[in-house]
């Protein structure tokens, strides 16, 4: 049996050193993008407004993505957490116009964050190549 290939990506949050973890593992084709706040990590820069962070949020983690030959398209597992529950409906608003399509499994937490800056903060689970396969789209009444 093969090894497998991983590779650990840092993105520059100081963070990452001092709590020692990656923003991004990549373990063959599987992708697991740590908890990613809505800070420009460039600027150091955090915005006030709850959608704006959800921005930054995608920007910080469609740029992970790429660094690994991978994109939003090969999402198929995404957690949320909004600490604010009245901050929800214009987050995942957002989030439906950004993961339009993609459909990946979801779940939405709404507690405290490491900070009161933040108002959002995303994980995502994603598969190189999911994007490009076929889909077979089902639908069932639980209950």
């Amino acid at each position: 049996m093969t090894a497998p290939k991983i590779v650990k990506l840092k993105s520059g949050s100081i963070y990452e050193e001092k709590e020692s973890y990656s923003r991004l593992v990549c373990i063959d084709n599987w992708i697991l993008v740590s908890n990613t706040a809505g800070r420009n990590y460039k600027t150091r820069e955090i915005s006030p407004d709850p959608v704006e962070q959800a921005r930054q949020c995608f920007r910080n983690i469609e740029g992970a993505l790429e660094a690994v030959g991978a994109s939003l398209a090969d999402i198929v597992a995404s957690k949320l957490f909004i600490p604010n529950p009245d901050d929800v409906p214009a987050i995942m608003a957002f989030v439906g116009e950004k993961l339009r399509g993609i459909d990946p499994q979801r779940t939405i937490t709404c507690s405290p964050l490491g900070s009161k800056e933040f108002k959002v903060e995303m994980e995502m689970t994603a598969y190189r190549g999911a994007g490009d396969a076929k889909v077979e789209r089902k639908a069932i009444v639980l209950g």
